[in-house]
């Protein structure tokens, strides 16, 4: 083959793989740009202005800190952030008649008691817990419980437990807050005149809207939260607007319903009023009024904190004039027996005139999809904290948006619209889903708490602060927990459940990830490269591949995992021109396109680590061409041609395989059957996650897959007893065998000859008949004698022994054959 015929076999035109350009710019990429060319002229003119009053500097220095507010992102804040909070009036007086049994038992002490707990709840738990507290704790601008643990891990171990189970039961309740949210909504539309009959003829129909709006809610996710939350938020903002003016007409003149702002009136209904029909289970329903605090904190890395600061006010006003204004319409109409016998009785639609109620089916629908909203953006970003932990596996993460915070997890979506369609199916209406409502954030809310506390008594150092802070909302948590606990036959029990689940995903990956860790090793250059030098000089091993990628975790370029190190050696020696350990880091900026080389002093061993923006499409193997070619321009990599065509259409590198290694536990190994199981379990969650092949843009180059026995240490093996066995009757031997043969051939030989003797014996009785027949001579004898010498140098020559002389024949012819005494004689 030479140099000529290497143009001809690359045929041109038929693969056309990505290639990389130095000059093209991205369409996302120049939008950034320009925008971040506006703002720096922004800030600039602002930099030129000096405030000259204390308010306008206390203004700059908001909008320079963390707590800077954009009007454009606290509608962003409406729309993602307060769905869930926001349609909590359309079900929490509906649950309370319910547990008085009735308008008729709800006199003006159990309403004011009732909007009491609600208000102070909704103050304590929302307002002082979450937006002057926990939202002052955050993880470079990230919020929710998973971030929290990532800053309290150091104070002690045992704080994953609790980071754990929140977590776990704020997923849970991501599955139901879709379900009950516009289930409840879309009920509305029974309570319109109009198209009443319509649903009365046909019990699922309301079903099957709410499963229709469900699917596209999921649908639309891969949009990005931004977007949606820009249409979401002027919808919010008129819903919350609703809520105001309905409730405010509803107070009308009578203020007196205000009274309720007292905090007695919550402890009496509470503790001491007999008209308190549910007990203690009456804050599970006043738990369902602060069911969207904990989105406040999880979704704080989506919209900043301080566009959460400005809106929260008048979120916080609308809820309680609805609220209160819904207490006043029970009070009004405890009277109306016409009410009494109306089966679910809700005061939110039934205070309002039947021409208005359809405007608020529509809006309560769009509330409903809101609230939905608030929980699956809360979801990603708690599922994207819980990778980075290592307590789930790795998943495809896009990023819509411009910032990192509002991301889009395809697997995470699929499997939310599936568990909340399975929700919808085994609850099919919204009174059976609010039983199950509830329950498992009561738990994410105590979990906070502690993690909190914790973070105060060792971060901020204030003791005391952080003792009060325990005790007080821990006293309030626990006591929604066990009033909720009063719904778990009732489908409490489904939450739980999902809670279980999901906690059991997370502890048995980080209990194998803790087993793989404590058993990995990396490799300095002293250890491993005069191996790999020797095995790139040897000559006598073929080439594997002209380059052998590996695909590893571990960001530091001058070690190397033992795991590479053993897959190049194990069995037959992969010999290449060139090894290749690369490693991708995702940072914080969207467009970043870096990467960092370490080749040891070698032309045969490189160690790449490649930074990628979040918004960067992690196409490993084109950028790993480009590197290489920048590699050969500067003399760094041997130059490599290719003569046969390529899945990659380049023939000035040489043939590319890539290698995953995936880890095994082999049976043998001491470890304990918790660890044993929880490593089994992580693989088999780890097949069925993703494919890390279709991530980095490698299907194309077929990789291999290796399993590789996780090096754990073994146990002691006893040893066997040898028991002898008994004599065979046959040879098993190959000496046996052998010794046998040679005596079956002897054997065979020796009958041979005497059958051959014993033939010859014959014919001379015959002659000598004759010759006693015959007159005798005296040549008969010499003649007799020189014939038996014939025959038996023919014999010998038949037999290839020495011939025999006359003299020897014939006293053995006369001994053996003696034909009659004459012949003798």
């Amino acid at each position: 083959m030479t140099a000529e015929d290497t143009g001809s076999l690359l045929p041109k035109g038929i693969v056309k793989p990505p290639k990389i350009s130095r000059h093209i710019v991205t369409p996302e990429e120049r939008e950034e740009a320009e925008r971040a060319r506006r703002e720096a002229s922004k800030a600039e003119k602002k930099a030129a202005k000096v405030p000259k009053t204390p308010l306008g500097r206390w203004w700059r220095g908001v909008q320079s800190g963390p707590n800077r507010i954009q009007l454009g992102m606290c509608i962003v804040a409406l729309g993602v952030v307060y769905g869930d909070i926001g349609t909590s009036p359309l079900y929490m007086a509906q649950s309370f008649l319910a547990g008085q049994g009735g308008i008729q038992y709800a006199d003006r002490q159990s309403v004011l008691g009732m909007l009491s707990l609600l208000f102070w709840s909704i103050t304590l738990i929302t307002t002082v817990k979450y937006v002057f507290i926990a939202m002052r704790i955050d993880n470079k601008g990230e919020g929710g419980i998973f971030a929290l643990f990532s800053m309290v891990r150091r104070f002690g171990k045992w704080l994953a437990i609790p980071a754990m189970i929140g977590g776990a039961a704020f997923l849970a309740d991501s599955v139901l807050t879709p379900a009950v949210s516009i289930s409840s909504a879309v009920e509305g539309l029974k309570t319109i005149p109009q198209i009443a009959p319509v649903f009365d003829g046909n019990e699922n129909l309301t079903l099957m809207i709410t499963v229709v709006i469900i699917v596209v809610l999921f649908c639309i996710q891969s949009r990005g939260t931004e977007r949606i939350g820009k249409v979401f938020g002027i919808v919010v903002m008129i819903w919350f607007s609703f809520l105001a003016v309905v409730g405010i007409v509803n107070i009308g003149a009578d203020w007196s319903i205000f009274e309720a702002l007292n905090p007695w009136y919550g402890i009496e209904f509470l503790l001491f009023d007999p008209a308190n029909k549910a007990g203690l289970a009456i804050m599970g329903t006043v738990f369902l009024a602060t069911t969207g605090a904990e989105a406040l904190y999880s979704d704080m890395g989506h919209v900043g904190r301080g566009n959460i600061y400005a809106t929260w006010p008048f979120i916080k006003v609308a809820l309680v004039f609805n609220y209160f204004g819904q207490g006043a319409w029970m009070l009004r109409n405890q009277s109306n027996t016409e009410l009494y016998d109306v089966k679910s009785l809700n005061p939110f639609f039934q205070m309002m005139t039947p021409s208005l109620r359809s405007v608020a089916v529509v809006l309560s629908v769009a509330a409903g999809v809101i609230a939905s909203q608030a929980l699956i953006t809360g979801a990603f970003t708690m599922i994207s904290e819980a990778t980075s932990l290592n307590w789930m596996p790795h998943l495809q993460v896009r990023y819509p948006a411009r910032t990192r915070g509002q991301l889009y997890i395809p697997t995470v979506n699929l499997v939310l619209c599936v568990a909340t369609l399975s929700v919808l199916a085994i609850f099919r209406d919204s009174e059976r889903i609010t039983a199950a409502y509830g329950l498992a954030l009561t738990i994410t809310m105590i979990t906070t708490t502690i993690l909190l506390a914790a973070y105060i008594w060792c971060a901020w150092k204030r003791r005391v602060f952080a003792i009060v802070f325990a005790i007080v909302f821990l006293a309030i948590q626990i006591l929604f927990f066990l009033a909720s606990m009063s719904k778990f036959l009732h489908g409490g029990w489904f939450t739980m459940l999902l809670t279980l689940l999901i906690l059991g995903v997370m502890y048995t990956w980080d209990q194998g990830t803790k087993v793989e860790r404590s058993q990995r090793r990396h490799m300095w250059p002293k250890e491993f490269l005069p191996a790999l030098d020797a095995l790139h000089r040897d000559f006598k091993i073929p080439y594997y591949a002209d380059n052998l990628v590996y695909l590893t975790s571990d960001n530091e370029l001058r070690r190397l995992d033992t795991d590479i190190f053993y897959s190049i050696f194990a069995n037959h020696p992969k010999r290449a021109r060139a090894w290749w350990a690369v490693s991708v880091q995702v940072t914080d900026d969207p467009f970043t396109r870096e990467y960092s080389v370490e080749n040891f002093g070698t032309s045969f061993l490189f160690r790449v680590r490649i930074r990628l923006g979040f918004k960067v499409s992690q196409n490993v193997a084109t950028y790993l061409h480009q590197i290489m070619h920048d590699l050969i321009k500067d003399g760094t990599l041997p130059r490599q041609r290719s003569m046969y065509p390529k899945v990659d259409a380049d023939p000035e590198i040489g043939t590319i395989q890539y290698v995953l290694v995936h880890k095994a536990l082999m049976p043998e190994s001491k470890i304990t059957s918790r660890g044993a199981t929880s490593l089994r379990v992580k693989y088999a969650i780890r097949h069925v996650a993703g494919n890390p092949v279709k991530w980095f843009g490698l299907t194309a180059y077929n990789p291999v897959v290796e399993i590789q026995p996780l090096f754990v240490s073994t146990h002691k093996v006893p040893g066997l007893k040898r028991v002898a066995l008994r004599k065979p009757k046959r040879p098993v031997t190959l000496q046996q065998i052998r010794a046998e043969q040679r005596e079956e051939m002897e054997n065979a030989r020796a009958a041979e000859i005497s059958a051959r003797e014993s033939d010859e014996y014959r014919g001379k009785s015959v002659d000598s008949e004759i010759s006693d027949d015959a007159e005798p001579t005296t040549a008969a004898p010499k003649v007799k004698s020189r014939s038996s010498k014939d025959d038996g140098s023919a014999a010998a020559a038949t037999t290839g022994e020495k011939p025999r002389s006359a003299t020897s024949a014939k006293p053995k012819v006369a001994r053996r054959a003696p034909a009659s005494i004459d012949a003798i004689e």
